[in-house]
């Protein structure tokens, strides 16, 4: 079972790709709980969402405190918020930014980190900071547990039947081919 948490800021959509999300694992056959977190968000502050996806059937439906995959879609968050908090030796970062996966700062227990320059490819398409598609590419290419084809059929058939659908198809794309990982040899817990 792998548990994620996208951390973003209020109105980037991280409960939205939260759900797309798990709308195209659901279409691979993989069972999902999606847990969005709602509270005083507004725009601009920190948000949070949960998933959790496994190959067999999910019974624990606490949550999501210890992370194996974190997403982080909004590059100024983790200045607000502890984004690695609960995450396990050997987790996963996939961070937008600029920077090399190498470059970024990264606690001990990271064993990979992703990077995409998501701002930049979301004023490319969008013309404005909205991440939260692109971000999803980067979790196909740098975790392999959902196809780049499934995540557009997830777009088609759950939130972007007409406005936007080019767009955001063309988001998740350049998010999983301009996404660098990097493992960085540590191994998971036991």
């Amino acid at each position: 079972m792998h548990e994620v948490r996208l951390h973003g800021r209020g109105g980037q959509g991280a409960v939205l790709a939260s759900a797309i999300l798990a709308a195209a694992l659901v279409e691979e056959g993989r069972h999902v709980m999606a847990i969005p977190a709602f509270g005083f968000e507004r725009r601009g502050a920190p948000v949070v969402a949960f998933l959790r996806l496994s190959d067999t059937v999910i019974r624990r439906v606490t949550n999501i405190y210890s992370p194996d995959i974190v997403v982080v879609i909004d590059p100024t968050v983790a200045r607000a918020v502890d984004v690695f908090a609960g995450m396990p030796k050997g987790g996963t970062l996939i961070q937008a930014t600029g920077k090399a996966p190498g470059d970024v700062d990264v606690p001990d227990l990271v064993g990979r980190v992703a990077t995409c320059d998501a701002v930049r490819i979301a004023m490319d398409i969008f013309k404005r900071q909205i991440t939260n598609t692109i971000m999803l590419g980067a979790f196909a290419k740098a975790t392999g547990l959902v196809s780049v084809e499934a995540l557009e059929r997830a777009l088609e058939e759950t939130h972007f039947r007409d406005a936007g659908l080019k767009q955001n198809v063309e988001a998740v794309r350049r998010g999983y081919a301009e996404t660098t990982v990097l493992d960085l040899g540590k191994e998971k817990a036991a």
